[in-house]
C-alpha cells in the first residue's frame, strides 16, 4: 500500500505499487505508473504519461514528465519511461517525448542525477550513468551506460555520448563523444582515454592498453576517419572494446569530437 501525505495530490487514475512514499504536497497526475518502493519527497510534480520503476528516489522540486519544449508539440500524448533504482536529485526536469521521433524519452536503470539536471524530450540515458549538478541535454541525445557529464557539461541536439566516457565540467558537445574517451571545454575536446574509469569498471589492463592506441591512431596520428577505423580494426580483431569504439565511429552522423 502507498504512503500518500494528506498535503499530496494524487489523481484516481494514477498507478502506485506497493510501499511507494509521496511526500508532502507533490503532485501525481492521471496516467502516472510508480513502481513499488519508490520514494517521491516533498514539491515534486508527475505529469500525466510518465512511467517510473522500482525503487526510485526523486527530490524535492523536480519536475518529471513535462511536455516536450518543441515547436511542433501539438499536444500529443508521448511518454516518459523511467527504469529502477535512480536518483533524481533536486530540481531537475525531465521532458516526454515528441510525436514525430520516438515519442518517448526513456531512463534507463541505476542512473545518478544530481541536482538541476535537464534531460529533453526524445533522449535515451543507459544504465548507472551519473550526470553532476547542472549537466543538460538537448532534444534526441543518447548517453551510453557509465558515461559521466561534469557538471554544467551541455549537449547538442542529436549528438550520442559513447558508454564510459567522462566531460569536464562546463564542457560544451557539439559532436558525438565516444566511448571511453575524456572530453572537456568549449567546444568540447577529446584528453586521452578515461583510464582511472576503466580500472574502476574492472576492464583488464589490456584491454585499456589496446584503446589508448585506439585513441592515439584516432587522434594523433593525422589520419582521416576512415582511415583510423580501419587502422583501429587491424589492432585486435573482436575485441569487444575495440568494436564498441569502432562501431560508435561509423554510426556517428553529426561527426566526433576530433580536435
Amino acid at each position: 500500500m502507498a504512503e500518500i501525505h494528506p498535503t499530496a495530490i494524487v489523481d484516481p487514475g494514477a498507478e502506485l505499487g506497493e510501499g511507494v512514499q509521496v511526500g508532502p504536497y507533490s503532485i501525481i497526475e492521471d496516467d502516472v505508473v510508480v513502481g513499488d518502493g519508490t520514494w517521491i519527497g516533498p514539491h515534486v510534480v508527475i505529469r500525466n504519461h510518465t512511467t517510473i520503476g522500482r525503487h526510485n528516489r526523486l527530490y524535492q522540486f523536480s519536475s518529471i514528465g513535462e511536455s516536450p519544449q518543441h515547436h511542433g508539440y501539438a499536444g500529443e500524448p508521448t511518454r516518459l519511461v523511467i527504469g529502477d533504482r535512480n536518483i533524481i536529485r533536486e530540481y531537475c526536469t525531465f521532458n516526454r517525448g515528441t510525436a514525430g521521433h520516438l515519442g518517448q524519452t526513456r531512463i534507463g536503470d541505476d542512473n545518478f542525477i544530481m541536482a538541476y539536471a535537464h534531460i529533453a524530450h526524445d533522449c535515451t540515458l543507459g544504465n548507472h550513468v551519473t550526470f553532476a549538478n547542472g549537466a543538460s541535454l538537448a532534444g534526441h541525445v543518447n548517453v551510453g551506460d557509465y558515461a559521466i557529464l561534469g557538471g554544467f557539461t551541455l549537449v547538442h541536439q542529436f549528438c550520442q555520448v559513447g558508454a564510459h566516457c567522462i566531460t569536464g565540467i562546463g564542457a560544451v558537445c557539439f559532436q558525438d563523444v565516444p566511448p571511453f574517451i575524456v572530453a572537456a571545454g568549449n567546444s568540447a575536446r577529446p584528453y586521452g582515454i578515461n583510464a582511472k574509469g576503466l580500472h574502476r569498471r574492472s576492464f583488464p589492463e589490456e584491454t585499456i592498453t589496446l584503446l589508448k592506441r585506439a585513441y592515439r591512431l584516432l587522434y594523433r596520428c593525422n589520419l582521416d576517419l576512415k582511415t583510423a577505423i580501419r587502422e583501429i580494426d587491424r589492432l585486435a580483431p573482436g575485441d569487444p572494446a575495440l568494436s564498441t569504439f569502432c562501431e560508435f565511429l561509423r554510426r556517428s552522423e553529426r561527426g566526433v569530437i576530433r580536435h
